[in-house]
C-alpha cells in the first residue's frame, strides 16, 4: 500500500486499544509491529483499515510491565503538574503510602512516565488513577471514552424537579451540551453523579447553573473499579482481575 492510502498503523493500534499513539510509534522503531504477518519500522507507515495488526512478544512484555494506580486523593493536591506550590498526586506514590496488604510491591520504575488519567480537582477528593499505560489513559480520557464516572456531591440550596430534570440531561458549559448524566438524591444532603465526561470542574459548574452549592464533592467509581476501603492519602496498584 503506497503512502497515500490507507490509515496509518499507529493510530490503528490505538483506535483497536493496542497501545497509545506515542506507545505504537515507539514500537515500530524497534521493529515490534507486525502488519498481516510483515513487520514495520518506517513511522507513518499505512495500512487497510481491517489489516491484521499485532504486537511482537517483546511488547507486549513491557505492557505487563506498566503499572496503573489507583490514588485516594485528598483536597488540596493536585491531579497533574505542581502548581502554585501544591503537591502533585503522583507525589504521594511511594511505599509508606502504599495500602497494607496490597498485592504487589513497589518499585521506583514504576513513577518513570507515570500521569494521571483525568483529573480531580483540587478541592476534590476520592479515586484517581494513574499509569504508565497509554491503553488505560485512552480508555480513560480518550476523545471517544464512555466510562462512567460516579460522584457523591454535598450541595447547599433547593433543587425542584425541574433543576434535577436540567442535571440528568439538558445543560451546556462553554456554548457545548453536556452528554447526558444519572443524577439523583443519594441522601437528603448529597447527590450522586454518574457522567461518562470530565468537562472542567464540570460537577460544580453545572450545580451553579440550577442554583445550587456544591460544599463537597468525593468521586467513588470509575467504570467498574471503586474507591472501596482504600485510605485517604493511601494507593494501591489496579489487581490483574480489575477491568474499567
Amino acid at each position: 500500500m503506497n503512502d497515500t492510502q490507507g490509515i496509518r498503523v499507529s493510530k490503528l493500534l490505538a483506535e483497536r486499544g493496542l497501545c497509545s499513539r506515542r506507545e505504537a510509534d515507539a514500537y515500530i522503531e524497534r521493529g515490534l509491529v507486525f502488519v498481516d504477518g510483515q513487520r514495520v519500522t518506517q513511522l507513518g507507515t499505512r495500512a487497510a483499515a481491517d489489516a491484521v495488526i499485532t504486537l511482537a512478544p517483546e511488547a507486549r512484555a513491557t505492557q505487563a510491565r506498566q503499572a496503573t494506580i489507583l490514588l485516594h486523593k485528598p483536597i488540596g493536591i493536585v491531579s497533574g503538574q505542581a502548581e502554585d506550590g501544591h503537591q502533585p498526586a503522583v507525589s504521594l506514590i511511594s511505599p509508606k503510602t502504599q495500602m497494607a496488604g496490597d498485592h504487589q510491591r513497589f518499585q521506583p520504575s514504576h513513577l518513570k512516565g507515570l500521569a494521571p488519567a483525568g483529573r480531580l480537582d483540587i478541592d476534590s477528593t476520592g479515586l484517581l488513577v494513574l499509569t504508565q499505560d497509554g491503553r488505560v489513559a485512552r480508555q480513560l480520557i480518550g476523545d471517544d471514552s464512555k466510562v462512567e464516572k460516579e460522584y457523591l456531591v454535598r450541595v447547599e440550596g433547593s433543587l425542584d424537579e425541574r433543576g434535577l430534570a436540567l442535571l440528568n440531561h439538558g445543560l451546556e458549559l462553554d456554548g457545548k451540551k453536556l452528554r447526558p448524566a444519572n443524577v439523583a438524591w443519594a441522601n437528603p444532603e448529597q447527590l450522586r453523579f454518574v457522567l461518562t465526561e470530565g468537562r472542567k470542574r464540570q460537577i460544580r459548574r453545572m450545580c451553579e447553573l440550577v442554583g445550587l452549592r456544591v460544599t463537597g464533592l468525593k468521586r467513588v467509581r470509575i467504570g467498574r473499579v471503586r474507591l472501596g476501603d482504600l485510605p485517604l492519602g493511601q494507593w494501591r496498584f489496579l489487581r490483574e482481575d480489575e477491568r474499567f
